[in-house]
């Protein structure tokens, strides 16, 4: 879609609160899907995809905080 916003993986540690690493771990996990390359050859992906990778890994954590109490 044309109104979709695109984020590199800077970007999207910015957007999502963690570090470039931990986007890396979602894309080694299978969490994130790169999308495609900018005209950098620097990986993207969806604004949308991000939230779900950040919404699961927040979701994750909170069980883990609670089972841990």
């Amino acid at each position: 879609m044309e109104d979709e916003v695109w984020m590199t993986v800077k970007e999207a540690a910015l957007h999502a609160g963690v570090s470039v690493q931990t986007v890396y771990s979602w894309i080694r996990r299978g969490r994130l899907e790169v999308t495609g390359l900018d005209h950098r050859g620097q990986k993207v992906f969806r604004l949308l995809d991000v939230a779900r990778a950040e919404k699961a890994t927040r979701a994750k954590a909170k069980r883990f905080l609670v089972w841990g109490a």
